[in-house]
């Protein structure tokens, strides 16, 4: 389908396993090696993972497991303190770089942001080749990788970006939204949770396509409100624009006991 003058152009930009990239960037020796960021490993260990490097990932570990569960599962990862002022400066000189491309730019995370770059394509390029320029520079200026996704709206660049990682680059052709979405299963939609997929699941929505497929009638009767904008996102529709200097909307903080509470 030919893109209308009215399609905008998004990217979503997502460092790959950003904390462990850095000290993987840092430290030539744990390149190659299951780097665990969130403490020292081990049976007695506190705490949960705030980062895994890839290598980490192949043996099952995640953000938010227990160090304890693991140390169980990666024996021989290397375990590491999280390092916030460094991670900080990283994401700064990335965010320096998004901002060379446009000024429409929402950054979500430390190591995440959505950049509206409708206006810069008759500068920088299309938006692949804007994600591809951007993905280089973070390469080159910053010792780390990026993952990104290319689309029309935040909603399918942000499905996109998460699709091929590490590394990657989707790009979803205005038009093709729905499409693209329809395989995916029904975990990936923003706003589905492991209790709305259950509760999907009663009608048969497995992917995002069987959720495109329901009468609009019957998810807005089962979820009220949020069945209908559920429906809208099911068909690759986001109005939602780029917010330019949001601040941040919460800021987390963990602690964990020395012996386990009831």
């Amino acid at each position: 389908m030919i893109a209308s003058v009215t399609d905008r152009t998004i990217l979503h930009v997502d460092l790959d396993a950003f904390f462990a990239a850095v000290e993987q960037r840092d430290r030539p020796e744990l390149r190659g090696r299951p780097v665990i960021v969130g403490g020292a490993g081990g049976e007695d260990a506190r705490g949960v993972v705030s980062a895994a490097s890839y290598e980490a990932r192949a043996f099952g570990v995640h953000s938010a497991m227990s160090l304890t569960e693991a140390g169980r599962r990666c024996p021989d990862g290397v375990f590491l303190p999280v390092d916030g002022r460094r991670y900080q400066q990283a994401s700064r000189d990335v965010m320096t770089i998004l901002r060379r491309f446009t000024p429409q730019m929402e950054p979500i995370s430390i190591d995440e942001a959505f950049l509206d770059v409708t206006g810069s394509v008759a500068l920088f390029g299309d938006g692949q080749t804007i994600a591809a320029r951007i993905r280089a520079a973070v390469r080159e200026d910053v010792g780390l990788t990026a993952s990104v996704g290319v689309a029309t709206n935040k909603l399918v660049a942000k499905v996109a970006s998460d699709l091929r990682k590490p590394d990657g680059l989707v790009v979803v052709p205005a038009g093709e939204e729905a499409a693209f979405l329809a395989p995916l299963p029904i975990g990936r939609l923003w706003g589905v949770g492991a209790k709305t997929a259950i509760a999907l699941a009663d009608y048969g929505v497995r992917t995002i396509g069987d959720l495109a497929a329901l009468p609009a009638g019957v998810v807005e009767g089962r979820f009220g409100k949020h069945g209908a904008s559920l429906a809208e996102r099911a068909r690759g529709i986001d109005s939602d624009p780029v917010h330019e200097g949001d601040p941040a909307k919460s800021v987390g903080h963990e602690h964990t006991f020395d012996v386990d509470t009831i």
